[in-house]
């Protein structure tokens, strides 16, 4: 079976990983140009442009699949399958019709849950205690076609969204091999998804960060776990901003944002319903620090509000 894998970042890599080492003859990839990245702005190629090179496999990269822009690619390699994972655009209808054995998409939630760009994310931020990777036939609209496998993975009570990123996505590459297996077999058993149980999983922004201290304290646990490692949860104090990669969960009371005690087993923070606390904290120009480091050379206050 010829396959044209399209995907962008590392968790369609591990899928494109995946099926290079099963043999599975992977023609030629599509993946997003190269953007640049960090505090220079150096331009870096994805993640799968840079796991396929190095597998001698053709990669493209076009700005538009729009007005039929890789259809000769198409028309060259005649793939019997795509494989999408997380490659960032809508196919055309071209693009859908072209393969023999149609265009499969790995998910990373149990869908119709969690459809878009921030499936992972947005689960852990609502505490979900479970998602998982669903395969798919894809067609016109945004993760709405016909389901083909399904596999649950726990959400673990401290993991964060990187965590159970890496986790998806070596099941995502589990999913796909016994997919195309069942594909080729011909024991596949699509399922129309019920769109009255759809959720959307929107993109993420940095602005969602900004912690809402009146939200109860399992709600701040949750988001700061779901935005851990990007675009991370953030507050201010003294007019600074500064990040958390994970608070802990703790009984207390006050007003929302308050600092109950500030000492070197972390800042406790009074929350909309009991509070959580800080043991590591990022200023604004520093590194992730532990709270005890910080507090040296930062004085804060019992009663100071926090946002």
């Amino acid at each position: 079976m010829r396959i044209l894998f399209m995907g962008t970042p590392e968790f369609a890599q591990v899928s494109l990983k995946a099926l290079c080492e099963d043999n599975r003859d992977v023609v030629c990839v599509i993946t997003q140009p190269d953007k640049p990245k960090g505090r220079g702005y150096e331009m870096a190629m994805p993640e799968v442009k840079v796991y396929a090179l190095n597998q001698n496999i053709p990669v493209y990269q076009p700005d538009t699949l729009k007005d039929n822009a890789i259809l000769p690619i198409l028309e060259e390699y005649c793939p019997d399958v795509v494989i999408v994972v997380a490659y960032g655009k809508i196919l055309p209808e071209y693009v859908l019709n072209f393969p023999k054995y149609g265009c499969i998409n790995i998910h990373g939630s149990l869908l119709p849950k969690y459809r878009g760009a921030a499936p992972i994310q947005r689960a852990v931020v609502d505490g979900e205690k479970v998602s998982g990777v669903t395969s798919m036939y894809m067609e016109k609209g945004l993760d709405t076609g016909d389901m083909l496998l399904k596999r649950e993975l726990e959400i673990g009570e401290e993991t964060t969204a990187g965590q159970y990123h890496d986790a998806l996505a070596l099941l995502g590459g589990e999913v796909l091999l016994e997919t195309l297996d069942k594909l080729q077999s011909g024991e596949l058993t699509p399922e129309k998804q019920d769109d009255a149980l759809s959720t959307y999983a929107a993109q993420l922004s940095k602005a969602e960060g900004e912690i809402n201290w009146n939200n109860t304290c399992e709600q701040i646990y949750n988001k700061v776990r779901g935005l851990n490692p990007w675009p991370k949860a953030f507050s201010f104090i003294d007019g600074k901003r500064f990040v958390v990669d994970f608070v802990y969960k703790a009984e207390g009371s006050g007003k929302c944002g308050e600092v109950l005690s500030a000492d070197e087993n972390g800042i406790k923070v009074a929350c909309g319903k009991g509070a959580v606390i800080i043991k590591d904290i990022k200023v604004e120009g520093k590194k992730m620090m532990n709270v005890a480091d910080f507090l040296r050379g930062h004085k804060i206050e019992k009663g100071t509000v926090l946002g």
